[in-house]
């Protein structure tokens, strides 16, 4: 394979970005089918998920207001976990209907049409018997003063809808996505997790490398999960995990961006294009992806854990039991 060493510039990342669509048909459509979904739920068309978080707020009677309202700088707003709930009370017994179907509108809309039913499922499945119901909320800050933050967490889920309040950070802050689809310790392929679609597409980086990428690219073990610290940014240009883009060709740089776009597919477009924006400003030639040896299932190659990293980016992707995903995204360290 012919190195061309030369990084897309940043008008052509959003040129790819843009053409590739997020996969609109293609790639939805085989994550809709490997998790058994026939039909798209649109999110709600009432409003922005940030309109309906202000709708949210002011229909908190002063007992909610107490529990699940915080100041801006309290520290749990800038808090992740695997699985944890932010607050103590279950939006399914603390909210009343229709707020709880508020909370689901915010949810679906800060997703795309393509993806929002299936992630949806997602936290159903993995929340056990009450479902939805048994994801948590806060709120930080007041919708409207300029700075705010709802965020929702449960079991494989940290969501956040900030209206862009917390400067340079894309979705508002870190996030985490995962799926335990059926058992625990799901097998080589993963069968009917709404996420494995991404590892494959990553996959697909690795085949394209030659023997001596590879050798750069594969690591023997990834970064230990740890909450918070899980994703924090190292401010690095150089000396990351795996291989840089830089020193890929201008079809293997393509095949990475194309995994950043199926990364990103599930969430609005929002939140995509800040995603791009962010990572263009950080210099997309100083993205590095690593794959891993550790966690191999089946020891088929097919690697499970693999991560994409820059100066301020970190998407994570342990496969290994099953799916667990941290990402953040920042306009610097």
């Amino acid at each position: 394979m012919i190195f061309m060493n030369t990084p897309m510039d940043d008008a052509n990342l959003l040129s790819e970005f843009s053409r590739r669509s997020f996969l609109k048909t293609s790639v939805a459509a085989s994550a809709m089918a490997a998790t058994g979904m026939t039909g798209i739920a649109k999110p709600s068309s009432a409003g922005k998920p940030e309109t309906l978080v202000a709708q949210l707020y002011k229909s908190f009677n002063d007992e909610q207001r107490k529990k699940l309202c915080f100041d801006w700088s309290h520290k749990k707003r800038s808090e992740i976990e695997a699985n944890w709930h932010i607050t103590r009370d279950r939006i399914g017994t603390f909210l009343n209907a229709d707020q709880q179907d508020l909370v689901k509108q915010i949810f679906m809309g800060l997703h795309s049409e393509e993806y929002a039913q299936t992630v949806f499922k997602q936290v159903e499945d993995d929340s056990g018997k009450k479902g939805f119901g048994d994801s948590a909320i806060a709120l930080f800050g007041k919708p409207g003063s300029g700075k705010f933050e709802f965020v929702l967490t449960g079991r494989h889920c940290t969501r956040r809808c900030d209206g862009d309040s917390l400067e340079g950070a894309a979705f508002g802050g870190p996030i985490f996505y995962g799926h335990a689809a059926g058992t625990g310790n799901e097998g080589p392929d993963h069968k009917g997790n709404a996420y494995w679609y991404q590892a494959k597409r990553a996959n697909e980086v690795f085949q394209a490398l030659d023997g001596k990428q590879r050798a750069i690219a594969l690591e023997a073990k990834g970064r230990n999960e740890n909450g918070t610290k899980t994703v924090n940014l190292t401010g690095k240009k150089t000396g990351l995990d795996g291989i840089r883009m830089a020193d890929l060709s201008k079809d293997q740089q393509g095949l990475v961006l194309a995994t950043l776009s199926d990364l990103l597919a599930p969430f609005r477009e929002s939140d995509r294009q800040e995603v791009m924006k962010l990572v263009a400003k950080n210099g997309t030639e100083n993205l590095h992806m690593a794959f891993y040896k550790k966690g191999d299932i089946g020891n088929d190659k097919v690697w499970d854990v693999w991560q994409i990293e820059g100066p301020a980016m970190v998407w994570y992707f342990r496969g290994s039991p099953h799916v667990h995903t941290w990402a953040n995204i920042r306009a610097s360290a």
